[in-house]
Order: C-alpha cells, then sequence, then structure tokens
C-alpha cells in the first residue's frame, strides 16, 4: 500500500556535496546500483550558470564557502507510491517540484527504487534544494554563498531563506506548524495523481493521534541496523504481528462494534440467568398444550428474540397463502374456466367426438342406402372416401383425449402437492404461532421481574466509554509530549537546525 512519509533534513557544510553524490548515485556510491537498487530518474534545475553542466559543483561550491554553522542544504525525503509506474512517478515528482521549489532556488532530486521487507519496490524520493534564493544576479562562486548585502545585492552573496516566512526566526510551535503544511500539501498532491492513475489508495499523512488510532509509531531503523540480519529479521516478524493483530481488531470490532458494551451485557444476562429461567418454566408448564405445540421448532429459533419468530411467523403466512392460490387456482381450471388450458382441451375433445360420430353415422348411412349399388362395384372410391374420413375423426379423437387427460393428471398432482404444502405450512405456522405467543409472554414477565436491568447496562457502558475516552486523551497527550521532548533535545544537538 502507499506509504505516508515526507521528513525534512538540513546539512551542514562539508555534508552537500557527498550526499549529493549518494542521491544521484555516482563516484563511491555507484555501487549501491549493484544490491538490487535502481536509481529510477535523477534531475537538477535552477543551477548557476558555473555548475549547470555538473550540479556536484554546486554542492561543492556550498560545502567550501557557506559558514561553518551555516546550512549548506535541505532535504525532503518523501516515499512514493508502489501503486504507481517509473513515469507517473517521475510526473508526480516533477509537478511537487514546481509547485514547492519552482524557479526560487538550486534543486536536484533522484528518485530510489530499492527492495522492501515484504520483496516489493520501496520507491522514495531525495529533492535537495539550496536556501539560497535565485534574484536574477550572476555570482562566482566565491560571492553566491557570501552574506546577503539588502543595499546593495550584486556586491552581496544570494539571500536565504525557504518557505512562506523565509528569513523570519520561527519558534519550534510555528517550524511545527509549516512543517504539517508541507505534509498536508503533499498528500494533497500525492492523493490527486493517484486519482489520476485510477489506483483507489490514498495517503494519509496524519499522525495515528490524529487519525484516531491506537498504533504505536515504530522507531525509524538506522541503516546500520536495517543491514543486521537478525535486527531485520526482529523487525519483519514485530510488524507482520502488529499487522496480525490490527486484522484482528478490525474483525472484533465489524462483530462487536462496542465490546465493552457487549460485556456488560454479557454479565449482566449472565446475573439474571436464574431469573430468567425461573421465568421460563414457570411459562411452559403453565400453558402446557402450547409448550407442546411449539416443542418440535424450538431448537430451530433458540436464543433468538421475539422479532426473529414474529419475523418467521410472517414468512409462513406468505408462504401459506402462495400454497393456497395454487390450490385454488388448480382447483378452479375446470370446464367453465374458458382461460385454462384444461378448459380448452376438453372441448378440442368434445369436437373430436362430435367429428367421429358424425363420420361413423355417415358411413353407415352410405351402406344402408346403396348397399346394391355396392354389391355391384358402383361407388366403391366414394366408399373409401368415407371410410378414411371415418378413421382420420377416430385418431383425432384418440388424440384428444390423451392430450384431455396428461392435463387432467397434471392438475390432479398439482393440486395433490399444493395440498401437501398446504399442511406442512399450516402446521409449521401452528407451532410457530405458539412459540411467538410464549416468547411474547415470557417477555413480559422477564421486563416485569427485572425492570432496572436495561437502564443498568446503558449507565455502564456510559460509564464505560467515558473512562475509555479519557484514557485515548491522556494516551495522545503522553505521546505529544514525547515528541516534544525529542524536538527539544534535537534543536540542542544540531544548533538550531530541525529534523523530523
Amino acid at each position: 500500500m502507499a506509504i505516508a512519509r515526507l521528513n525534512m533534513k538540513v546539512g551542514k557544510a562539508g555534508k552537500a556535496q557527498p550526499h549529493a553524490a549518494y542521491i544521484a548515485r555516482v563516484g563511491q556510491y555507484a555501487n549501491r546500483l549493484e544490491k538490487g537498487e535502481r536509481l529510477e530518474a535523477a534531475e537538477s534545475g535552477n543551477m548557476p550558470a558555473w555548475a549547470q553542466s555538473n550540479p556536484l559543483l554546486f554542492w561543492e561550491a556550498a560545502d567550501a564557502h557557506e559558514r561553518a554553522n551555516g546550512t549548506t542544504y535541505r532535504e525532503m525525503e518523501i516515499a512514493l507510491p508502489r501503486e504507481m509506474t517509473p513515469e507517473q512517478r517521475i510526473d508526480l515528482t516533477r509537478e511537487w517540484v514546481a509547485q514547492e521549489i519552482g524557479d526560487r532556488h538550486a534543486f536536484q532530486w533522484a528518485i530510489h527504487v530499492p527492495l522492501a521487507a515484504d520483496g516489493g519496490e520501496q520507491p522514495h524520493l531525495h529533492l535537495m534544494f539550496s536556501e539560497r534564493q535565485l534574484d536574477g544576479v550572476e555570482r562566482d562562486p566565491d560571492q553566491y554563498f557570501k552574506r546577503y548585502n539588502s543595499k546593495t545585492p550584486d556586491r552581496g552573496g544570494a539571500r536565504k531563506g525557504y518557505g512562506a516566512n523565509a528569513g523570519q526566526t520561527l519558534s519550534k510551535a510555528e517550524r511545527v506548524d509549516e512543517l504539517k503544511a508541507l505534509r498536508t500539501r503533499w498528500e494533497a498532491k500525492c492523493n490527486d495523481h493517484m486519482e489520476r492513475a485510477g489506483r483507489a489508495q490514498r495517503i494519509d499523512m496524519r499522525s495515528y493521534a490524529e487519525q484516531g488510532r491506537a498504533d504505536e509509531p515504530e522507531a525509524k531503523q538506522l541503516p546500520s541496523q536495517w543491514r543486521n540480519p537478525q535486527q531485520r529479521a526482529n523487525v519483519i516478524e514485530f510488524r507482520a504481528a502488529k499487522a496480525a493483530l490490527r486484522t484482528a481488531r478490525i474483525a472484533v470490532k465489524s462483530l462487536i462494534p462496542n465490546l465493552w458494551a457487549a460485556l456488560m451485557q454479557f454479565d449482566t444476562e449472565r446475573k439474571e440467568r436464574p431469573v430468567r429461567q425461573a421465568i421460563i418454566t414457570q411459562v411452559r408448564a403453565a400453558h402446557p398444550e402450547r409448550t407442546q405445540r411449539a416443542d418440535p421448532i424450538r431448537k430451530e429459533f433458540e436464543g433468538d428474540a421475539l422479532l426473529w419468530i414474529s419475523k418467521a411467523v410472517t414468512d409462513e403466512k406468505q408462504k401459506l397463502l402462495e400454497h393456497r392460490y395454487r390450490y385454488n387456482e388448480l382447483e378452479q381450471s375446470t370446464h367453465r374456466d374458458s382461460k385454462s388450458p384444461l378448459w380448452k382441451a376438453s372441448v378440442d375433445l368434445k369436437h373430436a367426438n362430435d367429428a367421429f360420430r358424425d363420420k361413423n353415422e355417415t358411413l353407415e348411412a352410405w351402406h344402408k342406402a346403396h348397399k346394391l349399388r355396392s354389391l355391384l362395384g358402383v361407388g366403391g372410391q366414394e366408399h373409401n372416401q368415407y371410410y378414411e374420413a371415418a378413421i382420420k375423426a377416430e385418431a383425432a379423437q384418440e388424440k384428444a383425449q390423451a392430450q384431455y387427460d396428461a392435463l387432467l393428471h397434471e392438475r390432479n398432482t398439482g393440486m395433490a402437492e399444493a395440498q401437501k404444502h398446504l399442511v406442512i405450512t399450516e402446521q409449521r405456522l401452528n407451532m410457530l404461532t405458539a412459540l411467538q405467543e410464549e416468547q411474547c409472554q415470557i417477555d413480559l414477565a422477564i421486563a416485569a421481574a427485572l425492570p432496572h436491568s436495561r437502564e443498568g447496562i446503558r449507565e455502564g457502558i456510559r460509564k464505560q466509554e467515558e473512562a475509555e475516552r479519557v484514557r485515548q486523551e491522556k494516551e495522545a497527550e503522553a505521546r505529544r509530549q514525547e515528541v516534544r521532548q525529542k524536538t527539544r533535545l534535537r534543536d540542542r544537538t544540531r544548533g538550531g537546525g530541525i529534523e523530523f
């Protein structure tokens, strides 16, 4: 996932040129590329004419001419999203540099892509820039880093200062606010590019305390510590355990949104259990016939509230109506229902019977009226015509009879099936109704016997939530106090510089 990290560092005299070579992976640092790390991109800009072809000359001059206790460079070290492609990360970096540095300071940046502990990429940006401001005056290396001359700028060095409060002396709180504002701008810029890239991941530059998370910030690992195999294995194991704990907490919270409330309710129900059991026994003994009706279905709804039993009763009533409608629909599909397939089949069968009877009568009449002609062999062909018509009418009558019998059998089968479902549903509804009545009576009796139970639970939950809120506030204040102490210590050891 995308990592939210932005550190602002300062470099003293003698550190600028080596650090620039380090981020550019040149000179003695070129062999870092042979250890699984990749230099994804590197650029520089706003360099004076004498350093445009080689930015290392600029940083070398800064080391040589800045005051011994002065700052030769500032650096933003920023984690870049591994979800982006290299081209997308480069576009993000260039927009960020244009926004924060612009044409005001000389800069150099590089994107490193080492392997992370999980085996994936760990892209990050090193953005070095000089606090010396560009004012359009051409200066040689010796003059560039001299003290600024406000009356005649072309005779002094470039003015020093970065950001909206350049040149001002800020308090510790103001410097912290300035850094938070910088991180907020990075969050907006990075998330904007993530959205443009079609990625769902987002970063959040707020602290865990500000996000309302209970996680403890992980101590920073120095490169020397991380190169220790045992130390690295311990950190990886710790991170895996921390991730598992976070996943477990999320799962528990999804199942039990308020754990303290659930525990208090469980404790209350445990104390009330003997009273509840006595009431249940008493209610069931008072209505043995109803209890007997509810027994076959009791286990299916054991532990369920009255609401779920009532819902089951409603569902069974709906099923009963559906089965009854189906039975009535099949029962009414008789000869009187002109829309019924069975009625149509009966009409077809009647027509077929009438046609068969007519053909047979015609054939018998022909035999009686033309007996003499049949003996003389006259009209034989006409006789065959009447005979074939009678055979066809008989076949049509048999087909209509078979179709009618099939539809009648289908209707009778459907009626039998609907009748069976009606009986089963009525029996189940009868059991559910008995169980519903029993549970309703039990709930009323328990509410009368334990009137203050629910009020006690709610009051206990309220007190517990208040205690938890106070505890979280104290922990957050303790973390803030620890950060303030570390900041004061860094301020004293770095001569006024601050690193976060």
